[in-house]
């Protein structure tokens, strides 16, 4: 019997089967993910649904009432590219946290860190098409990424609503350089998205309004000696993750790139672990795989990026 009271404490399920007047007990175990999806929509009920809704659909009965409406939990096709600590990031600090309105609140002086992880548990049951965690990979953060003048989140635009790159870098099919949106091109999404509530995006209004363009920072950049043309690798079919990186999976854009005096040292006494990207060595390995693997006729000589 002790036994039986130790089981039930951790959250065992038991059910009574009756037969010939006596009772058989059959005790079921609960999983832990069914405790905290359990415990995560207790969670939400209390702080969440007055928003979002019940079924997370984002039309609780405070959504009429904000200018942004609510996320809809259950769309799949949005939600489950969103890593779960971007989630979390959101429930505990907020929606500027990520770039988002304030109309979503932070609920770290509410939750502990264990009922944020509970409620995103429950958060994913939500979603169709149905999660997996494979859809979900972790955030990239770049040490001495720049600060932009505006938080602009390619986890959101490019992880979650999946615009294509050459969306908002339209030049890289068609010349050297992949190209910056204008203040335009913004606006075409933005002049509603978020136009009333969220401070980012009255910043790029005020670019607008002043017809300015937004200074961004640059990230990448290779030597004025070298000439690199996007349109061929773009039509060659080269995504631009590979040069990249997983832009579509950082908050800010970052870049370690170049040669660094640790792999020159590691190359001088005869250890050679890959080129650092974007540096010459890097461009001819690739140059030299795709050729190998794809059968493609990609450039080896100097003349081709040096003329």
């Amino acid at each position: 019997m002790n036994a039986l009271v130790r089981w039930l404490s951790l959250g065992a399920v038991v059910t009574t089967l009756v037969i010939g007047g006596g009772t058989l007990w059959r005790v079921l175990a609960a999983s832990p993910a069914d405790q905290d999806v359990k415990t995560g929509r207790a969670v939400y009920t209390q702080y969440c649904a007055t928003c979002h809704g019940t079924s997370g659909r984002g039309d609780g009965p405070s959504a009429a009432g904000l200018a942004t409406k609510p996320a809809d939990l259950t769309d799949g096709r949005l939600m489950n590219a969103l890593p779960d600590e971007f989630l979390v990031n959101v429930v505990e600090r907020g929606g500027p946290a990520e770039g988002l309105a304030p109309t979503m609140p932070g609920f770290g002086a509410y939750l502990g860190a264990e009922q944020i992880r509970q409620l995103v548990v429950f958060m994913r049951t939500l979603a169709q098409p149905a999660f997996s965690p494979s859809m979900a990979r972790p955030l990239v953060t770049v040490p001495g990424a720049p600060t932009q003048p505006i938080f602009f989140s390619h986890v959101i635009h490019a992880g979650s609503f999946q615009i294509a790159c050459q969306h908002c870098h339209s030049d890289a099919r068609r010349s050297e350089y992949a190209g910056l949106p204008s203040v335009e091109r913004c606006m075409g999404c933005h002049k509603i998205i978020g136009a009333t509530d969220n401070p980012e995006i009255r910043k790029i209004h005020d670019y607008y309004q002043r017809r300015e363009a937004i200074p961004w920072v640059r990230v990448f950049k290779i030597p004025e000696f070298t000439y690199f043309p996007h349109k061929a690798h773009v039509r060659v079919g080269v995504e631009c993750q590979t040069c990249h990186g997983p832009i579509e999976r950082m908050r800010v854009v970052g870049a370690d790139t170049g040669r660094n005096l640790r792999q020159d040292l590691l190359s001088l006494v005869g250890f050679r672990r890959g080129a650092p990207p974007l540096t010459m060595g890097w461009c001819i390995d690739c140059h030299r795989d795709y050729n190998r693997k794809k059968n493609t006729k990609a450039p080896l000589d100097c003349v081709t990026c040096h003329h």
